[in-house]
């Protein structure tokens, strides 16, 4: 570098120039010192760096291009099991009816059917079509998540990928446990994560994974700026732990509902947080919480924030019971209550007004691949089936006959469609004499006599029991004719036995006022029990069973242990049956 002898001597006179001249051409001249030497880095880095892009090439099979129909608009998704099944956002899916289009990172398009949603907590899950053997994503625990971790947000921002390659960004949690309020709309983000990992319009309903490729969160919300579209370096996932508490309501096939406790909290001055109003109602009221107790902890984790209560409650599906401890003049009380729905159904069926998130266009270049050669495919049409409160039917009809099936083993129950005879013995020797026929019921319990017409209002018999002996008719229909007798009858999802015990799948029926939740052990299956309401607000009679008795060639269970509100009524042993096969006014 040089210049003409005219110009140096005018920059001599300028000396501020010349010295902003001969530091830039020291910078010059150090930058290309530099770069004419090797650079060595460290081997750490090398192998982090090499670590990461070799996670990223493990995970990226596994998140999903969603297309709405015709192309117009869509997001991102993670595939979660081999047979397709994928969790996005419910404001993703939201408007798709039935079926869509998805791609993958290996070129494809698939179609898919919609399962099921929740708009509370803004999830969905669909169901790719067209292989048993999709690629799934490792489940992590996004309670172990902590401030500092990096992450990587992958999906399809702005559906930029015209060749179906996830875009990847890199960064790490800014927060755990965050709350986002409902503004305007009933959509809540509790207990979520906030990353300042890139997530913008597009991204949404992919998956956040941590540093090994676990999934640990859905990506849904954005802080943006001046109500523009362009993420601000706040983003919010939604935990995988709530997904994973959600997931078998979700593939209900169902519009599903969040929690609540039947109880306000607040926080007074020591940082204590009391119980305000409550609901007489509600299981926590029945169970003995009242206004003015302090709240110590709730599903095992400890209660001293009303966002922290708010956090842990909106991570779980309505109906799951759940331990809670509270202090009340200075003494501790554990109790297991069942959460209460947020929402009337009514409210969940018209759908909600939800902030607006504009779908980004969808590229040229994919709108000829997403443009059907034909309606959905024949061998696909009958996976979408419309019925009142439910997103898709045909997912909860499935689930039916699965609970069903664990039964089938006790034999065929629907040509005994007369006297059943069951008689019970305690362990201290008490008899439990039970006689059912199509009009009547009737009970012996000790000196208790009860007679119950079918066609009464049930009531609580023997006496404190919760009401055995409407507990014992829902059962004998459900073994014998469940889809003629109940008036509702479907697959709920799975929870945790008694809020603590082995998880179960739920069948839910119901009949006049008489609700049953019945109970199918979900990893070592088999029928374990259910619990039977006389009305939404009297607590339930709760049976649990054990081991099984041959007669006639049918089976029975052995054991049937009855509680009401957590305290053992009794424990009956099942000596004898006699189930006979027509009523004696037709013999």
């Amino acid at each position: 570098m040089f210049l003409p002898a005219e110009n140096l001597r005018q920059l001599m006179r300028t000396p501020f120039q010349l010295g902003s001249l001969l530091a830039s051409f020291g910078f010059v001249l150090l930058a290309s010192a530099l770069s004419a030497q090797t650079v060595d880095i460290p081997q750490a880095v090398l192998e982090a760096q090499e670590r990461r892009i070799e996670t990223i090439a493990k995970v990226a099979p596994t998140v999903v291009a969603i297309f709405a129909p015709g192309g117009q608009g869509g997001g991102s998704g993670v595939l979660i099991s081999p047979d397709g099944f994928c969790v996005t956002n419910f404001h993703v899916v939201e408007g798709m009816q039935g079926f869509m289009k998805c791609g993958l990172n290996d070129g494809n398009i698939y179609d898919a059917v919609i399962c099921g949603i929740d708009p509370t907590g803004d999830l969905a899950v669909i169901q790719l079509l067209g292989r048993t053997d999709f690629p799934t994503a490792s489940i992590g625990n996004s309670d172990d998540v902590q401030i500092g971790d990096w992450t990587f947000a992958m999906g399809n921002p702005f559906l930029l990928a015209e060749d179906l390659q996830p875009t990847v960004t890199y960064g790490m949690v800014s927060g755990t446990h965050r709350y986002q309020y409902p503004a305007g709309t009933f959509l809540e983000y509790t207990d979520c994560i906030q990353v300042d990992t890139s997530i913008n319009p597009g991204n949404s309903g992919g998956p956040l994974f941590n540093e090994q490729g676990e999934l640990i969160g859905i990506n849904g919300r954005i802080s943006v700026e001046k109500r523009g579209r362009v993420n601000v370096g706040a983003g919010y996932s939604i935990s995988v732990n709530q997904v994973m508490y959600f997931l078998d309501h979700l593939k209900s096939g169902r519009v599903v509902d969040h929690a609540t406790l039947g109880a306000t909290v607040t926080s007074v001055s020591d940082g204590s947080i009391i119980v305000g109003n409550i609901l007489e109602r509600s299981s926590a009221y029945q169970l003995g919480l009242r206004s003015g107790d302090e709240l110590i902890a709730f599903a095992g984790r400890p209660v001293r924030s009303v966002n922290q209560f708010k956090n842990i409650l909106g991570i779980y599906p309505k109906g799951w019971t759940l331990p809670l401890s509270y202090r009340r003049e200075g003494k501790r009380y554990d109790i297991n209550v069942r959460l209460m729905s947020l929402h009337r159904d009514a409210e969940l069926a018209t759908g909600d007004p939800k902030e607006e998130a504009p779908h980004p266009p969808v590229p040229e270049e994919l709108l000829e691949m997403l443009r059907p050669k034909k309606d959905v495919p024949e061998e696909y049409k009958h996976m979408f089936v419309e019925r009142r409160n439910f997103v898709n039917y045909y997912f909860n009809e499935l689930a039916q006959k699965r609970m069903l099936t664990q039964i089938q083993p006790w034999g065929d129950f629907s040509g005994r469609t007369g006297l059943w005879h069951l008689q019970f013995a305690t362990v201290g020797g008490k008899q439990l004499d039970v006689k059912l026929t199509p009009e009547v019921a009737a009970a012996k319990y000790g000196e208790e006599i009860a007679v119950q017409q079918l066609t009464n209002e049930f009531v609580d018999v023997p006496a404190n029991s919760g009401g055995m002996l409407a507990a014992l008719v829902q059962m004998r229909m459900l073994l014998q004719n469940p889809e003629g007798y109940f008036t509702d009858f479907y697959y709920l999802g799975s929870e945790p036995l008694d809020g603590t015990g082995p998880n179960v799948d739920v069948l839910l029926t119901s009949k006049g006022l008489v609700e049953c939740r019945w109970y199918f052990d979900k990893e070592a299956g088999g029928f374990v029990g259910f619990d039977t309401w006389l009305s939404e607000d009297v607590p339930p009679c709760e049976i649990r069973l054990n081991g099984s008795m041959s007669t006639g060639g049918l089976s029975l269970p052995k054991t049937w242990t009855v509680r009401r509100q957590g305290e053992t009524f009794a424990e009956f042993t099942l000596q004898s049956a006699e189930l006979s096969a027509q009523t004696e006014t037709g013999q």
